[in-house]
């Protein structure tokens, strides 16, 4: 049995909240590692980051030749039956260091 594809093509996480997940754990990384670690080509991974910016998920700040990515941990889900929910509380849930406290 392989573990690197999951039977059927799919999976409960989108590349988005895949992508959210790891800039969370590393806010340093490159998306090239990123994209690698999810699974998606550098320029997907460079869409998905653009897409949670405008929609207020992160911020992405240049320090020196890197990005730094800050996870607002209080956004809400974008779906009307999670609405009531933030994403820091996934995040954490999936082991992430995110402080939904503020």
């Amino acid at each position: 049995m392989s573990t690197s594809s999951p039977a059927g093509g799919w999976t409960f996480l989108t590349n988005h909240a895949h992508v959210l997940l790891a800039l969370s754990r590393d806010p340093d990384t490159r998306l090239r590692d990123v994209a690698q670690s999810v699974g998606i080509t550098e320029r997907a991974a460079q869409t998905i980051v653009s897409d949670l910016e405008a929609a207020g998920y992160l911020h992405r700040e240049r320090v020196g030749r890197r990005n730094h990515y800050t996870i607002n941990p209080l956004a809400p889900f974008r779906h009307p039956i999670e609405r009531h929910r933030h994403i820091g509380e996934l995040l954490e849930l999936l082991g992430a260091a995110v402080d939904v406290r503020s």
